[in-house]
């Protein structure tokens, strides 16, 4: 990885939580997309269809470019990358802001999803250069957070977009994006990170496809993006009908569920921090999962039941994406490929989110909510199965006292 450790310099701490807002201010972008959808459709006039592209733009992206994002940061630098992902965010905010139809507006989202995945790939290689080994696997916990708070930040702002409107909306988004660009670029002071001799870009891909740990950390994330958005994809309308409870009182509580799993990625990094193995608190999250996923539809159980379990479902999968982001630099082939290895395993966690929900709404259209429990528990457990070959520590990796030069 083109990095220096930088730990040594003043207090870590700082330096972590300004990187993990870089994450969530990038997640900012994901929220606004679904929060302001139907501002956005009235407004250029779309059709459903068309405007639910503001959302899944993202997912596409990130399944079709997240390995050769994370090969860029290992060639151009993890603090560069991480910089001009939210710049380029930035402009693609800026640039939705004045699109007059539906076919700039999506280009424009299309350069906010890489912007996101430069930020998503490259922060982990900061945070893993900026904490002492002592504290490394809690602040790896700690960023694995950035999605769960940038969301819900971002729906707490909701009465922004009527002050605004969804124009406005972005272009304050864009403003913060540049604001937290400059605060990155100035406070995380690297020197010169490119004495390498300069590697063959065919042998690292070839490196990183025929190598074991990016394919496992990209199954794993691609598992538990597609059974966790089965599950909360659907989420505020089940528990409308479920409750007999408003669409706004069903949102909320789904994002209760969804703070639920923040909560999980923190407990993770304890577990981590205090020897816990990564393999046994995948396999625990994987299989509670399985059994949460076949309660939350099942018709049997009380609607309050199900939710309860919702919140659980949502809480032991928080520990998954933090066991992934701190053993990316373990499971990579060798130390330079750190990047890409996060890469593999952010297309698989995009993969997972095309899949998941629309697996379960086709199951759900033929055969009804509950035999979506059965999809949930099979994608879950097949999960568990690989969790088995997550074995300590890969020999041309990273030890977890190794920080990447």
């Amino acid at each position: 990885m083109n990095i220096t450790p930088f730990a040594a310099v003043g207090s870590a701490w700082p330096r972590i939580v300004l990187v993990v807002g870089a994450g969530v201010v990038s997640a900012f972008q994901v929220g606004k997309a679904p929060m302001a959808l139907a501002a956005v459709q009235a407004d250029l006039a779309l059709s459903l269809a068309t405007a639910s592209w503001l959302i899944s733009i993202f997912a596409v992206t990130g399944a079709l470019v997240g390995a050769p994002i994370g090969l860029a940061v290992d060639r151009i630098g993890a603090k560069r990358m991480a910089v001009a992902g939210l710049l380029l965010q930035a402009a693609g905010a800026a640039l939705g802001a004045v699109s007059a139809s539906a076919v700039p507006l999506l280009a424009t989202r299309v350069v906010e999803g890489l912007g996101f995945l430069c930020v998503v790939v490259a922060a982990p290689a900061l945070i893993t250069a900026a904490a002492p080994t002592h504290i490394r696997d809690r602040a790896m916990a700690l960023w694995a957070t950035f999605m769960p708070i940038g969301i819900m930040v971002i729906m707490l702002a909701a009465p922004l977009l009527s002050l605004l409107t969804w124009r406005g909306f972005w272009l304050l988004n864009a403003a913060i994006l540049v604001g937290f660009a400059l605060l990155l670029g100035w406070s995380l002071r690297l020197p010169d990170t490119h004495s390498r001799p300069h590697r063959n870009i065919r042998q690292d891909i070839g490196e990183a496809l025929v190598s074991k740990g990016p394919w496992v950390l990209g199954g794993l994330f691609a598992a538990f993006s597609a059974a966790y958005f089965a599950v909360f994809g659907f989420l505020p309308s089940l528990l409308s009908q479920r409750l007999g409870i408003s669409n706004e009182a069903a949102s909320m509580l789904s994002a209760l569920a969804i703070a639920a799993g923040g909560v999980g990625n923190l407990v993770c990094g304890q577990l981590l921090a205090r020897g816990f193995p990564a393999a046994q608190l995948l396999l625990f999250s994987f299989c509670t999962m399985a059994l949460c996923g076949v309660g939350v539809f099942s018709q049997v159980l009380w609607a309050v039941a199900a939710y309860a379990l919702c919140v659980v479902f949502s809480l032991v999968g928080g520990l998954i994406p933090v066991v992934i982001f701190d053993s990316a630099p373990r499971k990579a082939p060798r130390p330079e490929l750190v990047g890409v290895t996060i890469g593999f395993a952010m297309q698989g966690n995009n993969l997972g989110l095309i899949i998941g929900p629309a697996t379960a709404a086709g199951i759900a259209g033929a055969f009804g909510w509950p035999m979506v429990s059965a999809l949930v528990a099979a994608i879950a457990i097949a999960a568990a199965l690989l969790a088995l070959t997550f074995n300590g520590r890969q020999s041309a990796g990273i030890g977890r006292d190794d920080a990447p030069h």
